[in-house]
């Protein structure tokens, strides 16, 4: 996210994480709910629905996106290990 964000976090505490690493779960979080929430009271309810960037690697992230019935979630590389993990313990 830039130099610029960790003032934001650290210093003004506007953020609690970097929310482009974290998903803000109750701002952006609650438009997924909604938008997961519509999609699977269509007649289009199988429609695969995921997320993928830094989010899908952050294990918060991970375990909030299982919770709202989300089918599958995506990370870079080095952050597959930390996300499978929070996914079996979403799952459990």
């Amino acid at each position: 996210a830039g130099s610029f964000l960790g003032y934001y976090v650290r210093k003004l505490q506007i953020y609690e994480k970097d929310p482009f690493q974290s998903l803000d779960q109750a701002g952006v979080g609650r438009m997924m709910m909604l938008c997961v929430g519509q999609v699977r009271e269509s007649k289009n309810r199988k429609l695969n629905i995921g997320v993928c960037g830094e989010h899908g690697g952050d294990p918060a992230s991970v375990k909030f996106c299982h919770r709202i019935g989300l089918d599958n979630v995506s990370c870079s590389p080095f952050r597959v290990p930390v996300a499978r993990m929070a996914a079996a313990h979403a799952a459990l």
